[in-house]
């Protein structure tokens, strides 16, 4: 079994089955790791066992001669508090959400013969995003070369896949960026678009070209990322949310408004009319906004990914 101080030792015995985040400290009383859990009994003990679930468990132990807990209402609180911590403290054992700086953008270059989309770090003109993961940005801009130039006829986009990258004068380079920015810039487009990509993926399995269509297979399911990142969140934030989670003491009621919860509120007992109270209130609040897009998108992740697992009578999406 891994080695404990009696400081550990004792406060293992603490710890309740509630929801919460832990921090781990090492002898300098540095913050090393922070988590969050469902079950904070459960899982910080799962630190502290003969064989370990996880790899970065026996990273981890050996440095561990404190821990702190903080215990939450919901499992929602107890994530959005991680991310809250790990984006200040910056553990060193953490390796998501403490670099949102490094959160990247496409976007659709002015004129580039060689590569129409570029990866940056700062919003600018034609760009898109922020995303978390830089591979599918990669992915998804090396993939695509093989199909410019895309072009539209009688309201169908059409396209060949090149085992070597054209290279496009000026004028149908336009036409190329032209055609990206409306795939990239509407829900609609994007479907459109990954439509004929599959018809194509079809078409080149029935003739046998298995590796073709296996190429197609992976910029759908890049460009299904991209879509996600660009326009997912806005579909479900583009009104007001009411999540009606239960917890250990009754009921917690969150109005979640542009993305981020605006306001909440626990309740013993929920009645009809507590409930009314609680969205007028909410609807008097102005709306919440974040300066940095790039730290919110974590935030952001959190809570799209929370209502996603939650029971539909969980979930009141307002008019």
């Amino acid at each position: 079994m891994i080695q404990t101080t009696d400081k550990v030792k004792e406060k293992l015995n603490t710890i309740p089955e509630l929801p919460g985040i832990y921090k781990f400290l090492d002898c300098n009383g540095r913050i090393i790791y922070i988590g969050k859990s469902k079950t904070l009994n459960k899982r910080v003990k799962s630190y502290f066992v003969d064989n370990p679930k996880w790899d970065k468990v026996n990273r981890i132990a050996p440095y561990i001669d404190d821990l702190e807990f903080i215990v939450s209402d919901t499992h929602l609180e107890a994530r959005l508090l991680e991310c809250e911590l790990i984006k200040s403290i910056k553990p060193i054992f953490n390796s998501q959400m403490k670099n949102d700086e490094k959160y990247a953008y496409i976007k659709i270059e002015e004129y580039n013969r060689y590569n129409p989309i570029s990866i940056v770090y700062n919003r600018g003109e034609a760009s898109f995003g922020p995303f978390r993961k830089k591979y599918y940005l990669y992915k998804i801009t090396e993939s695509l070369k093989n199909l410019y130039p895309i072009k539209k006829s009688n309201g169908a986009y059409d396209f060949e896949y090149h085992l070597m990258p054209l290279t496009m004068d000026n004028d149908t380079y336009k036409r190329n960026k032209e055609v990206l920015l409306e795939i990239f810039s509407c829900d609609i487009h994007m479907d459109f678009f990954i439509a004929a990509i599959k018809g194509k993926m079809k078409e080149a399995a029935s003739i046998y070209k298995f590796e073709t269509a296996s190429m197609y297979r992976d910029i759908i399911f890049n460009l299904n990322y991209l879509k996600s990142g660009i326009s997912g969140y806005r579909n479900m934030f583009i009104k007001n949310i009411v999540l009606k989670i239960p917890y250990d003491n009754g009921i917690k009621l969150f109005f979640i408004s542009h993305g981020r919860i605006a306001y909440k509120k626990s309740y013993k007992r929920l009645s009809s009319r507590s409930y009314s109270l609680f969205i007028d209130n909410s609807l008097r609040l102005p709306v919440p906004s974040s300066s940095d897009e790039k730290m919110s998108i974590d935030y952001r992740d959190i809570l799209y990914s929370e209502i996603l697992s939650l029971p539909s009578n969980m979930v009141i999406y307002l008019d």
